[in-house]
């Protein structure tokens, strides 16, 4: 579950600089995606950890 979430963040926020924030340099929406689907992955795992 936390892999698949991570790789759909991805793209969803490739999308989201690509047409909400009209980000034209590849680099910059390479880096907020990556970022953003790392938080996601760091994030589930803390919520796991937490939890047991």
């Amino acid at each position: 579950m936390q892999e698949i979430l991570t790789a759909v963040t991805y793209p969803v926020v490739w999308l989201i600089c690509s047409y909400v924030l009209k980000l034209e340099s590849g680099a910059a929406k390479l880096l907020i995606s990556l970022t953003a689907a790392i938080l996601v992955y760091f994030l589930i795992g803390i919520m796991r950890s937490s939890k047991e």
